[in-house]
């Protein structure tokens, strides 16, 4: 078997299907097919099982992904890491991160990065939930993920870098927007702006509301925490985000109101990497330098 068999075989199992690897890596189906076949020659056992609507691993296949994936990724990160010794203050840190995430939490650290490593290659992939940042980080295709953090994951390490309150936001010209913080009671009845449902946020939310006892109703939902905003400042519904440290706080004199929420337990975001000591020397000082710029910008905004 070869690693070029062991990372098309995971790759496979990540995305169910033969064909979805064969686009991804501009080859044939058959190619593909041939990896895996070959893996199945020199194990002996049946790694994949087809299914309506692809194809899943076998319990033998599971053992061999696991085993591969964390292998794959640890290779790539001593790979990266080589060649950062070599090249000097070069390479590249590569970063998962939401929509907004580069707006409202690294726009600052992004350029003291720059100014200080101006060698070094910064690239940004935007993915849509935590789930993903979390399979692109084992899949070894990144060095860190910026994530709302939450239950723990085989094979990946978290870091708390901020907690986030919440906050209500509402028209200035809605009757709550007089109200200097709002209790949890007042939020049942009224008509919330849904957060992404496979969202480790809207989780989050969902899941205090239940303990507290809230219900509310909801007919709009979005993608991320900017488009609430916008369209609970067009009048469309009220919605609770987390206060970003990189947004301003409207003024009197705004179509827009945020107001504390009591109660609610903040929004815990951070880091997310396979293994913090095997990290490059740059990636570790772009993880530090955004959690230095949000600590600062949360501590100036409380």
């Amino acid at each position: 078997m070869t690693l070029d068999d062991l990372r098309v075989f995971v790759a496979v199992c990540r995305a169910g299907s033969l064909s979805a690897v064969a686009r991804e890596l501009d080859c044939t189906q058959s190619a593909v097919s041939q990896h895996v076949k070959r893996l199945e020659r020199e194990t002996g056992v049946s790694l994949l099982e087809r299914q309506s609507r692809g194809v899943v691993p076998t319990h033998a296949g599971r053992v061999l992904c696991d085993a591969a994936a964390d292998g794959i990724a640890g290779l790539d990160s001593a790979l990266r890491r080589l060649g950062d010794l070599v090249n000097g203050d070069t390479g590249s840190v590569r970063v998962a991160t939401g929509g907004t995430t580069v707006r409202h939490f690294m726009s600052e650290a992004v350029v003291a990065f720059r100014q200080r490593h101006p060698k070094v290659t910064l690239e940004f992939q935007t993915e849509t939930s935590g789930r993903r940042c979390f399979d692109a980080l084992a899949a070894g295709n990144l060095d860190l993920a910026w994530v709302t953090l939450g239950s723990p994951v085989r094979g990946i390490e978290q870091r708390r870098v901020v907690e986030l309150p919440w906050v209500l936001a509402v028209r200035a010209d809605d009757p709550l927007a007089r109200r200097a913080r709002i209790e949890v009671a007042d939020l049942a009845g009224i008509r919330l702006i849904r957060l992404p449902q496979n969202s480790t946020s809207g989780a989050h939310l969902d899941a205090a509301f239940a303990e507290l006892g809230v219900r509310s109703s909801s007919d709009t939902g979005v993608a991320d925490w900017d488009t609430a905003l916008l369209l609970a400042e067009l009048g469309l519904g009220h919605a609770v985000v987390p206060a970003l440290p990189g947004r301003p706080v409207p003024g009197d004199d705004g179509p827009l109101r945020l107001i504390p929420v009591s109660d609610l337990p903040p929004l815990p975001v951070g880091w997310a990497v396979r293994r913090w000591d095997a990290l490059s020397p740059s990636a570790r000082v772009f993880a530090d330098t955004v959690a230095d710029s949000v600590a600062a910008s949360a501590s100036h905004r409380a």
